[in-house]
């Protein structure tokens, strides 16, 4: 497998497009992204891509920002993999870079809603651990937080997403 990570150019949208429509049963993710792109949340340093050896891009990992109590958090979401590179490591590979983006950032915590046992091998943990409250009824494993290296034990409190989450 040849995959490289980088950080998304706007000439990347419509191929990041095309992954999120692939990878999903319909356009909402795809959407999303293009909504969070023109949202004051949209922070273009941490939207990353994976491309394959042609410059394909088959992968995508966005960080977005969001509210946490009084202070500020990163969001990921959505991940998406183009079907033929699933299961081959490239949505490992898409988030690992992603949330090193935000640690060379100087970013605090990020939070996910998701699978306990896929955002588990990156560190995440429920977010009740860390003071956090999601704003989604979900069972308590599946909304996570993992403090980065800046971590300082906040911000807590209840989780804000940007609209375009709560619109698309």
């Amino acid at each position: 497998m040849r995959v490289a990570t980088r950080i998304e150019c706007p000439e990347d949208a419509p191929a990041t497009r095309r992954v999120h429509m692939a990878a999903f049963p319909g356009p909402d993710e795809a959407d999303l992204v293009d909504a969070l792109r023109r949202d004051p949340a949209w922070l273009p340093g941490l939207s990353v891509v994976a491309v394959d050896a042609t410059g394909l891009v088959v992968g995508h990992a966005l960080l977005t920002r969001l509210r946490v109590g009084d202070g500020q958090a990163l969001a990921l979401a959505p991940v998406a993999v183009a079907p033929e590179w699933q299961r081959r490591g490239v949505g490992e590979l898409v988030v690992r870079a992603a949330l090193a983006a935000a640690e060379d950032a100087g970013e605090k915590l990020v939070v996910v809603l998701g699978d306990p046992e896929y955002y588990g091998r990156f560190g995440f943990t429920p977010a009740g651990g860390h003071e956090v409250v999601g704003p989604f009824e979900v069972p308590e494993p599946y909304f996570q937080a993992l403090p980065l290296a800046s971590y300082d034990g906040g911000p807590r409190g209840l989780c804000r997403y940007p609209e375009p989450f709560v619109s698309v």
